[in-house]
């Protein structure tokens, strides 16, 4: 029997992850999470948040693991190139990179203006190719392979009204992560995404008024009701539910999967 081609070596298990957006809502719980995976974590997010990204490194080392806290504008190559050269420097790895900073505008398409859309578009996008580019290419540099992971959204899978520049932006993340996967495979890094559906959290709390408010609810609870009736499993999502997809999609269990962008939204929009 012949042998296997030869592919790139892996780590059995990852040892250091870096998330953006990381100072409150999933970002947290994904640091968190992957703390208690047993990563040593770089926490990254804007310097207004400084304060409340601090708290979350606390907790991190709380758990017995390193962290390092960075202030990032992610729509600025300057300071993408910093956090990630930062991580590698610091933990002389980096074997995991979540990029999961990301904006929302509620409004209908035809009130929308290019200030909205460059606003999102600078972030979510821009901002999420400039971190999967530096991740890239630290990874190949380092020659183990690693794990590339994207916020995404259901809303990326299906267009919403009142939300079209956010679909917009979301559906790009799903086909960053298809052509990333291809271009990376070959190196041992998988490149996944993760879309949730409504999560409880800040940004939910934020947009849930207007969303009531366009689509003809008398207030934002009830808006959040009618979704929880309409999904699977009668409930909102939390950060923890998100969080544990990406500690899945971290970790060494899922070796073979990539390219992937992995619905987790309580049954709302089925495969």
């Amino acid at each position: 029997m012949m042998a296997d081609s030869a592919t790139p070596a892996q780590a059995d298990q990852p040892h250091v992850a870096l998330i953006t957006g990381a100072a409150q809502g999933i970002g947290r719980a994904i640091a968190l999470r992957l703390a208690e995976d047993g990563l040593d974590v770089a926490i990254a997010d804007l310097k207004s948040q400084r304060t409340t990204l601090d708290g979350v490194a606390d907790e991190i080392r709380a758990k017995g693991r390193r962290c390092l806290v960075l202030e990032c504008d992610i729509s600025q190559e300057d300071e993408v190139q910093r956090m990630v050269q930062a991580t590698e420097q610091e933990f002389n790895s980096l074997d995991v990179m979540v990029a999961n900073a990301g904006r929302i505008v509620v409004k209908p398409l035809v009130d929308s203006t290019l200030v909205d859309f460059d606003e999102i578009f600078n972030i979510n996008v821009r901002g999420t190719f400039l971190c999967l580019r530096a991740a890239a290419q630290t990874m190949i540099k380092q020659g183990r392979g690693g794990r590339i992971i994207s916020a995404s959204s259901v809303a990326g899978k299906k267009g919403m009204p009142f939300n079209s520049i956010y679909s917009a932006s979301k559906s790009a993340i799903r086909t960053f992560t298809q052509a990333l996967a291809s271009e990376l495979g070959s190196h041992g890094i998988t490149v996944n995404a993760y879309a949730p559906g409504p999560v409880e959290t800040h940004l939910l709390r934020s947009s849930s008024e207007e969303f009531a408010r366009q689509v003809g609810f008398p207030d934002s609870k009830a808006f959040v009701q009618s979704y929880e009736t309409s999904v699977a499993l009668r409930r909102i999502g939390t950060p923890e539910d998100i969080a544990n997809a990406v500690s899945f999609l971290a970790s060494k269990d899922s070796a073979y999967i990539t390219g992937q962008t992995i619905t987790v939204d309580g049954g709302s929009w089925m495969d």
